[in-house]
């Protein structure tokens, strides 16, 4: 049987890029950290998402934190570069989670932002297929089942998972 997680698994060239560059991480680093963003627009009760180009899947925007750099300062930079947003107020902590599905070393920092600016739409690049705001009751197709855990966790009083 299958988990609906193996969907959203990397596979082909995608899959070996991924592993790849967690290979990387691991030779650097002993642990990896990540910070992902849950942007709510309160006005309309919408959320922003992204689709990469190179894994399936509608899902918060986020990145790897950098040596030298804070979870909130890459935060900042993963929101400018995958939607053109910018805080205007502290992002607030909600959880951390052990990425397992990642490695057995990556960790990620999840944020709520609920204020925040946004420059101008976000266009097609090499690395984000496509991003926008989506209702609530509304969310696209193919989110990602960490996505919906997660925006369970804030929306609906969902205890927060130990794992992403």
């Amino acid at each position: 049987m299958t988990s609906p997680e193996d969907a959203f698994r990397q596979t082909g060239w995608a899959g070996l890029r991924g592993r790849l560059f967690h290979l990387y991480f691991v030779l650097r680093r002993p642990m990896t950290l990540g910070v992902r963003g849950l942007i709510h627009d309160t006005a309309t009760n919408s959320v922003f998402l992204i689709r990469h180009t190179y894994v399936p899947g509608w899902q918060l925007p986020g990145g790897g934190v950098e040596v030298g750099e804070t979870m909130v300062e890459a935060l900042a930079r993963e929101l400018a570069e995958e939607g053109n947003i910018a805080l205007t107020a502290p992002p607030v902590l909600k959880s951390m989670h052990f990425n397992r599905r990642s490695s057995r070393r990556d960790h990620v920092g999840f944020y709520l932002i609920e204020r925040f600016s946004q420059t101008a739409p976000k266009q097609p690049d090499h690395e984000i297929a496509e991003a926008g705001f989506f209702p609530l009751d509304r969310l696209p197709e193919g989110t990602t089942p960490a996505t919906l855990r997660r925006i369970a966790e804030v929306f609906q009083g969902e205890p927060p998972s130990h794992h992403w």
